[in-house]
């Protein structure tokens, strides 16, 4: 094993062990090993910057801004007014997946289930259905329908790339489709026969009137006159109060250890969590009122036309990662910050000082006439039922026409999907499906980095001769199985690494390793990238393996089991179909 070997190796390692506990932001590991392959001179300068060229990095870019374009113009409005005539969970279900099946393997699917998040809740709640049976489903769907396609998934144009830099001739529009195909119409069938039993049902993912989405934590001011004024806690009873728990005590600027027996004084802050329903109640009951975030907007809480909300913070939003005081200043909305909950952790912090996840829900406050601006937020999801956007003139169908040709015209071979999705983003832009500031807002720039970042990885994996190191000494030691059994071995490397990293990041790490594998075998490369291709694209078993199962694992009020649960046979299911068909439509 060489020097360099070595380096690429650690790096790697590094990588993933950043990738797995979190520790920083996916697009700044990526900026992290890109810089260190460059200074120690495991790629060349140009090597190192090519990410940020790469027609991958460029069409996923790219296809933001459409499907942006698609959402603004709207061009899918009539998909709010489907769900609606919808009279039976069974033929919602069939319906949401006819319609996820059409649109998914052309639009990013972050953006599908963006979109599709607020028109599902509102529909499973008009025909009494709990949420929480349709939103994994809208989540693993749109991941399915997204590997019928070229364009379906950021993956899936990143092993493209990476495949194409390293000799391979890459993949066209549908060469995808008859496998998506069949793993599609299986994942359906598996979620419709038995996603009814290992769905939960938690009803209680939908509008303020079903509080009892999870756990909101918010802060109570002690008011003058209340009757906890010269009680302690435990004796007001308040930890007995249904539904509320009081976290912590808070006076002035600081914490008061052994809150339980202190004596509680005029503007006491009480750090509660629970359902909202409940803390309300508690409010009037105890002479305690919600201690608003955003001071200067308290007017807010007199007004007569108010309006209640949730909102999630989405994938690309710039609220992540920034404290709700980091964000009241740059917060362009007139709304007020009730409360916050996240699923699966139980917040204890000063409200101010909660540094906001993507997924958190945040309980606003908020006037008739602003709502509006707050749905069209490019930054969050907004959780109650969402006005469908009203068809913009002749937008709605130049948005529809403009995205028939950017997927058309490489597929018959008349230019690269980079240049028309290109020229698609910018014919939108021009023609009013969106602005020129919603084009950046557009863009979940994390990943575009995360993608540019990583690509000279891929490259020095290859020329250093890494990738044939790691499956020399790998899955080279199965190699006398046949190229079958290598085959199901390399899937499911590639599905356990994309659970555990970014699917992204699995991609970068196992195309070049994929071509080395084939080389080693001496036997086409194409299976092997079918597979890397597949397995990273479609992850069920976490909540945190990809991000659309991210966006819902809140507002459904999941379990991190329900996805194992769920997503655990169905993957194995994709899987098996993998390695009995790829090489069937990919021989070896």
């Amino acid at each position: 094993m060489s020097f360099q070997i070595l380096l690429v190796i650690g790096i790697t390692l590094v990588a993933i062990y950043l990738f797995a506990t979190e520790k920083l932001r996916m697009d700044m590991v990526a900026v992290l090993v890109l810089a260190t392959l460059a200074v120690l001179d495991l790629v060349t300068p140009q090597q190192a910057l090519s990410g940020f060229s790469n027609q991958a990095t460029i069409t996923v870019a790219s296809m933001f801004v459409l499907a942006a374009g698609l959402q603004n113009s709207g061009a899918l409005s009539g998909i709010g007014w489907l769900f609606s005539r919808t009279k039976s969970p069974l033929l919602f279900l069939l319906l949401l997946f006819a319609v996820l099946a059409i649109i998914a393997p052309f639009v990013n699917n972050t953006a599908v289930v963006a979109v599709f998040m607020p028109l599902v809740i509102a529909a499973t709640t008009r025909i009494g259905m709990p949420a929480s049976k349709a939103l994994i489903p809208l989540s693993f769907v749109s991941q399915m329908a997204g590997v019928c396609t070229l364009v379906g998934t950021s993956t899936n144009l990143l092993v493209n790339g990476i495949a194409k830099d390293l000799g391979h001739p890459g993949f066209t529009m549908f060469e995808f489709t008859p496998l998506g195909l069949i793993c599609l119409a299986a994942g359906c069938a598996y979620l419709l026969i038995f996603g009814r039993w290992l769905l939960p049902d938690t009803r209680n993912a939908g509008f303020v009137e079903h509080y009892d989405i999870g756990k909101f934590l918010t802060e109570l001011r002690v008011m003058p006159g209340s009757r906890l004024i010269g009680k302690t806690i435990q004796e007001s009873r308040l930890g007995e109060q249904k539904g509320v728990f009081i976290l912590e005590l808070l006076r002035g600027k600081h914490r008061v250890s052994a809150a339980q027996t202190q004596t509680l004084q005029e503007d006491d802050i009480l750090l509660a969590r629970g359902d909202w329903s409940k803390l309300v109640e508690l409010t009037r009951k105890a002479g305690l009122e919600i201690n608003s975030q955003f001071k200067f907007k308290a007017r807010l809480l007199d007004e007569a036309d108010q309006v209640i909300t949730e909102v999630m913070i989405a994938p690309n939003s710039r609220a992540a990662d920034r404290t709700l005081e980091a964000l009241d200043r740059s917060w362009n909305h007139n709304a007020v910050v009730l409360a916050i909950q996240r699923r699966g952790e139980v917040l204890c912090e000063k409200l101010k000082d909660v540094r906001l996840d993507v997924g958190d829900i945040l309980l606003l406050i908020t006037s008739s006439a602003d709502a509006p601006a707050l749905r069209r937020d490019p930054d969050v999801i907004v959780l109650s039922e969402r006005e469908a956007a009203k068809p913009k003139g002749w937008r709605g169908t130049f948005a529809l026409l403009t995205m028939a040709l950017v997927i058309g015209i490489p597929a018959i071979g008349w230019a690269p999907i980079a240049i028309t999705s290109l020229v698609g983003a910018v014919a939108m832009t021009l023609a009013g499906c969106l602005d020129a500031d919603g084009v950046y807002d557009a863009i979940d720039w994390r990943i575009v980095v995360l993608m540019a970042g990583l690509l000279p990885l891929g490259v020095a994996m290859s020329q250093t001769g890494t990738a044939a190191f790691v499956v020399e000494h790998t899955i080279g030691l199965v190699r006398d199985l046949g190229p079958h059994v290598v085959l199901a071995v390399m899937y499911l490397v590639a599905l356990l690494l994309a659970e555990l990293m970014s699917n992204s990041a699995a991609a970068v790490l196992l195309t070049p390793i994929g071509i080395s594998t084939a080389q080693m075998l001496g036997v086409d490369a194409t299976p092997f990238l079918v597979a890397v291709t597949f397995s990273a694209s479609t992850s069920f078993l976490t909540p945190v393996g990809y991000q659309t199962n991210t966006m819902v694992y809140t507002a459904g009020g999941y379990r991190f089991t329900d996805f194992v649960k769920v997503g655990l046979p169905l993957n194995l299911i994709f899987w098996v179909l993998g390695v009995i068909y790829i090489p069937r439509f990919w021989p070896f």
